[in-house]
């Protein structure tokens, strides 16, 4: 099994139903877009690429640009949902006894994620700027979920007494741009660097933690 068809198994639940055309078709789009970008792929490229005929997409499809966001919206919601789900109710449920270990865990498991799903992760940033529906899809899972129960979070911590007094939004986004920041260098802008991926999910904890400040 090709990584493309891995990924939209992993991605599309099984009662979508997805036939063996459109799971070849969505293939062959993530492979093309992640190469060469949406606007520089033809629908008859990724025709010739999944074996099918360029009819086939648009009887399932109903124009490129679908195509497009019928691959990127599942990647955002499986991005997020172990987050705003399963992890979250960890917290509150007290697994984790600290913010630090819950950041710890939260950045290894989406790291794992990204990891395993880099020509997704890639379309998504490079289209996101350029395509006002993906903006919107963006803003729908990050802004009305993951801000939401990421404020939770964090005054659930501040009660505890181990994160400062400050507007929760602020503290997410000092946490979000960090953690994005490591990912976003990792898996994109210098994947091929001598990482040691430990290391640095620590020292990004640390830094948000501690601050890069000499204590006084």
């Amino acid at each position: 099994m090709s990584e493309p068809i891995k990924m939209i198994d992993e991605m599309f639940d099984f009662d979508e139903g997805l036939t063996e055309k459109q799971k070849r078709i969505l293939a062959a789009a993530i492979e093309s877009f992640a190469e060469k970008g949406y606007a520089a792929t033809s629908t008859s490229e990724i025709a010739k690429k999944a074996g099918v005929a360029e009819g086939t997409i648009f009887r399932h499809y109903k124009s490129k640009k679908e195509l497009l966001l019928t691959i990127v919206a599942p990647m955002m919601a499986k991005l997020v949902a172990p987050f705003v789900i399963k992890d979250l109710n960890k917290v509150l449920n007290q697994e984790y006894e600290n913010f630090e270990e819950f950041l710890k865990a939260m950045i290894e498991n989406r790291a794992k994620f990204l990891k395993n799903n880099m020509p997704l992760f890639q379309i998504l940033m490079q289209e996101i700027p350029f395509q006002p529906e993906l903006k919107e899809q963006f803003k729908e899972h990050i802004g009305a979920k993951v801000i939401e129960r990421f404020r939770t979070v964090v005054e659930h911590y501040q009660g505890k007494g181990q994160i400062i007094e400050l507007p929760p939004f602020s503290i997410i986004r000092f946490t979000v741009s960090a953690i994005f920041g490591l990912l976003a260098t990792r898996y994109l802008l210098a994947p091929d660097a001598d990482w040691d991926d430990e290391e640095e999910i620590q020292r990004t904890v640390q830094l948000l933690m501690h601050g890069i400040s000499v204590g006084r």
